[in-house]
């Protein structure tokens, strides 16, 4: 491997000299800075980002821990990183937690040892004293899609209840009083929160839902399958469903339509994150538009703010609204 020696060898020039032509620092004749830049290129020289950042304990990188890259949600929120981390000319990093305590603190963990100041974390099991310790250590840390008070300013999140709840109205506004929901068995508060945003409209229409119509299941496709087979095997009665996100929305209406039910016709059915499949599936379906992208893109800025001192801590939140996305998954309900 080519070395930083290496080059100052075959230019004559001094190590420092190297280091500053590579670093575009001052000090350096024009005749000199342009032999030593073709000796780079002829030798194939590549600066150590490591060394480099063990030296000035900065890093030219920011990194996002999420729980599984593989899912469209978090691709759609590593792009919006990726967005900003190519404005500001910084490497992006990235790690999968898959949903285990352990593994995201391991893979902070990493990121700190290539001195990444900057991080972008998706947690969803850590507990908040673990959180709270991390933030202490790690000067831009930011956490997206969770809020935790006595880490607002660090937190880039979505109001989930609001956007239930905007959903719901929308689908009692359309004439819907029997509506079920399909929610998701992972133990974290976005479940809860889109739950009591449903509930909670439902109560302000003087309007109740029957614990018959409300399923738990995987977040997937096949969770959504699963739950209208639970709903339909319970005997519930319902005009519409309320899921937690789009995929299992999308294997609802699968399942509907399977078991000959038409949507949107017989059972209208909205969903929550608008994905690239929510356009894709038919009938396209009408959900809640998550800015996941934006929050990213904002939580990066946001993060290397805070670890370049740019940015200081202030009582001030970091908060987004979904927007209700209308499409075809929904008719009126005349009964």
């Amino acid at each position: 491997m080519v070395t930083i020696k290496d080059v100052a060898r075959v230019a004559g020039v001094s190590t420092a000299t190297v280091s500053r032509v590579v670093h575009d620092g001052g000090q350096v004749g024009d005749a000199c800075r342009a032999r030593v830049k073709k000796v780079i290129q002829e030798l194939g020289y590549r600066p150590n980002t490591n060394a480099r950042a063990l030296v000035s304990k900065t890093s030219d990188t920011i990194g996002v821990v999420t729980p599984k890259l593989s899912m469209t949600f978090f691709g759609c929120l590593a792009a919006g990183v990726e967005i900003t981390a190519r404005e500001q000319q910084l490497k992006m990093l990235m790690s999968n937690s898959l949903y285990e305590t352990k593994t995201e603190l391991e893979a902070i963990n990493s990121l700190r040892e290539h001195q990444c100041n900057a991080i972008i974390l998706h947690s969803e099991y850590s507990d908040e004293k673990t959180l709270t310790q991390l933030a202490e250590e790690i000067p831009g840390l930011v956490l997206i899609n969770r809020f935790i008070p006595s880490l607002a300013q660090r937190c880039v999140w979505l109001d989930n209840e609001a956007g239930a709840r905007e959903v719901t109205e929308y689908l009692i506004r359309r004439g819907h009083r029997k509506i079920a929901v399909i929610s998701s068995v992972y133990q974290n508060n976005d479940p809860k929160s889109r739950l009591i945003g449903v509930t909670d409209a439902m109560k302000a229409n003087d309007l109740a839902i029957d614990p018959a119509c409300i399923q738990e299941s995987t977040a997937n496709m096949r969770g959504g399958e699963e739950a209208v087979h639970a709903l339909i095997a319970n005997g519930c009665e319902f005009t519409a469903v309320v899921a937690y996100n789009d995929l299992m929305a999308v294997g609802a209406m699968n399942a509907l339509q399977d078991a000959g039910i038409r949507v949107p016709e017989d059972v209208s059915v909205v969903g929550f994150d608008d994905l690239y499949i929510a356009k894709a599936c038919r009938p396209t379906l009408t959900t809640m538009h998550y800015p996941v992208e934006e929050m990213a893109s904002y939580a990066a800025e946001l993060a290397i703010d805070l670890s370049s001192g740019k940015e200081r801590l202030s009582n001030r939140t970091h908060l987004f609204m979904p927007i209700l996305k209308e499409r075809n998954s929904v008719a009126d309900c005349l009964g």
